[in-house]
C-alpha cells in the first residue's frame, strides 16, 4: 500500500490499545472500534436523554450503567457487521483497507463468531429488563442488520443510521415506563435529524472515494447544498427536543441546556469545511458535546423538580 494509503487509514497508530491489549485481541477490539468511542457516546447519548426524561426520583439512575456497556456492546457489533458486510468496498478506501477484515488481520469466520458472541452479551443485558423493552430491543436488530447495505441502494443511509442508532431515545423510556409516550417520541424524531447533520458531515470525508466504487450518501446527494441541508437538520432536531421538554413539562434548566446544544450545533453548521476531511471529522466528534450539554440541562431539571418535591 502506498505512504499516502498509510496516513489515511482511520486506523491511528500507537494508541492505548497499541500499548496495552495483548496482540491477539487487538484485532477483535478495532473490530469494534474500541479505540474510536465517539460511536459509543453517539449510540448511548439518546438512551441517557431518555432515561432523563423518564426519571423518577432516580430510582432507575443504575440503567445508566446498564446502557453504557450495552452501547460499547452494540456498537461494536454494528461495527463487526458493517465490517463482514463492506470487506470488498473497504479494501478499496484507503481510509479503511487496514481495518481488521480487509487486512487480512481477522478472517470472515472469525468476525462471524466474535459477532455471534457480542450479540449474546448484548441479549444477556437486555434481558435484565422489562418484557415490553426486551422485545423492542430486539427489535432494533431489523435496523441493525439492515444498515449497511443502505448505502448500495440509496443516498440516504444517514436516515437509516439515525433510524438505527437513536433506538436507545425509546429504549430508555420504555425500560422505566414500560411503554412508550409522546416525549420519547419526539426525541427519537430529534435524534434521526441530529444524526442526519453529523453523518452527512462525516460522510463528506469519503465522497470522492463513495463516488468511484459507488457508494451512495446524502453528501454525494447534497453537494453544494450541503451547509443549508445540514442547518436544517439540526434546527429539526432542537425542534424536536423542545417540543418533548415541553410535553415532559421541563422547566428553565432544561431550556438553558438545549440552548447552548443549540449553539453548538449551529457553530458545527456555519464554521465546518466540507471540502477538508480533518475539519469534517473534528466537528463530527464534537458531537459528543452536544450530547453533554444536552444531558445537562435533562439531568439538572430533573435534580431541581426532585429537590422542589422532595
Amino acid at each position: 500500500m502506498s505512504e499516502q494509503a498509510k496516513t489515511a487509514s482511520d486506523i491511528r497508530a500507537d494508541t492505548w490499545l497499541d500499548r496495552r491489549a495483548p496482540a491477539a485481541v487487538r484485532p477483535y477490539l478495532r473490530l469494534m472500534r474500541v479505540d474510536r468511542p465517539i460511536g459509543t457516546w453517539l449510540l448511548l447519548f439518546p438512551c441517557w436523554w431518555s432515561l432523563g426524561f423518564a426519571w423518577l426520583g432516580g430510582q432507575h439512575a443504575h440503567y445508566a450503567l446498564l446502557f453504557a456497556v450495552g452501547a460499547l456492546i452494540m456498537r461494536g457489533a454494528g461495527c463487526t457487521w458493517n465490517d463482514i458486510t463492506d470487506r470488498d468496498y473497504d479494501v478499496k478506501v484507503a481510509r479503511t483497507a487496514d481495518r481488521p477484515i480487509p487486512s487480512g488481520a481477522v478472517s470472515v469466520r472469525q468476525a462471524v463468531v466474535f459477532l455471534a458472541v457480542l450479540l449474546a452479551l448484548a441479549l444477556a443485558i437486555l434481558l435484565t429488563f422489562n418484557r415490553f423493552t426486551v422485545m423492542l430491543g430486539a427489535a432494533s436488530l431489523v435496523l441493525v442488520f439492515s444498515y449497511p447495505f443502505m448505502k448500495r441502494i440509496t443516498y440516504w443511509p444517514q436516515l437509516f443510521l439515525g433510524l438505527t442508532f437513536n433506538w436507545g431515545a425509546l429504549i430508555g423510556w420504555a425500560a422505566v415506563d414500560g411503554s412508550l409516550a409522546l416525549p420519547c417520541l419526539l426525541l427519537y424524531a430529534g435524534g434521526i435529524a441530529w444524526t442526519l447533520g453529523y453523518d452527512t458531515i462525516y460522510a463528506h470525508q469519503d465522497k470522492e472515494d463513495d463516488a468511484l466504487i459507488g457508494v451512495k450518501s446524502s453528501a454525494l446527494a447534497l453537494g453544494e447544498r450541503s451547509r443549508p441541508a445540514v442547518t436544517a437538520f439540526y434546527l429539526a432536531a432542537v425542534g424536536c427536543f423542545a417540543l418533548a421538554g415541553y410535553f415532559n413539562g421541563f422547566t428553565w434548566p432544561f431550556w438553558l441546556g438545549l440552548l447552548a446544544g443549540a449553539a453548538q450545533l449551529a457553530w458545527q453548521a456555519r464554521t465546518v469545511d466540507f471540502d477538508d476531511p480533518a475539519d469534517c471529522l473534528a466537528k463530527f466528534h464534537s458531537n459528543r458535546w452536544f450530547g453533554w450539554i444536552f444531558l445537562a440541562g435533562i439531568v439538572g431539571d430533573q435534580v431541581l423538580l426532585f429537590r422542589t418535591f422532595a
